[in-house]
Order: C-alpha cells, then structure tokens, then sequence
C-alpha cells in the first residue's frame, strides 16, 4: 500500500513522514484490502489539522480528518478515527449468516 504525506503551509519532515507510516501500519493490521492512502497535514493559526482518504477494495473510499493542538496529537485522534471506521466496514464485509445459510439450504436438499 502506498501512503502519500502531503502539507499544506506546513512542511512534512521525515520525522512526521514515519510517524503517519507507523500510524498507518496498525490500521493495515486490521484490514490489508487498501490499495492507497492519502494524508493531507494543514496548520491554521493555532490548530493542525490531518486528514486522510483510504481507498479500499471496490471503489470505496472512507474520509476522515481530526483537529488538535499538536500535529501529533492531530495524527494519533485520525489514526484513531480511521481505524474505527475501518473495522466497522470490515465488518460489515463479514458475512455472519453464512452457517446458517448453509444449514437451511442442507435442510432444503435433504
């Protein structure tokens, strides 16, 4: 998977550049069918902002973006948000019914 860092009146570092990738490896953990991550880090005044658009397996694309004081404290509250929205989508892909849909149909044939 491929993460694209990009800032706006803000500088990347590497070091912030790691630290999204870090983030960003918990989230791959979860669910491996992303095939590209793009993460915008903006500062406005006294707040950063990050935010961030996966694109999963299918053309679905989850959004999401987080505002703070501290741009890592910014990054930790996206990271955590994704991963939310993430699991309750890998959820919704997990097909629960399946036994029993296999049962009905044994029970149908028989």
């Amino acid at each position: 998977m491929q993460i694209n860092v990009s800032g706006l009146k803000v500088d990347v570092t590497p070091a912030l550049r790691s630290y999204v990738e870090s983030k960003f490896e918990r989230i791959l953990r979860h669910f491996d069918h992303l095939h590209g991550v793009s993460v915008t880090l903006s500062v406005e005044k006294l707040t950063h902002k990050a935010d961030a658009n996966l694109h999963a397996a299918a053309g679905k694309v989850i959004h999401a973006e987080a505002i703070a004081e501290d741009m890592y404290a910014a990054i930790d509250a996206l990271a955590d948000k994704l991963d939310g929205q993430i699991r309750k989508h890998k959820e919704k892909l997990t097909d629960h019914h399946k036994s029993d849909a296999v049962l009905q149909a044994a029970r149908m044939a028989g």
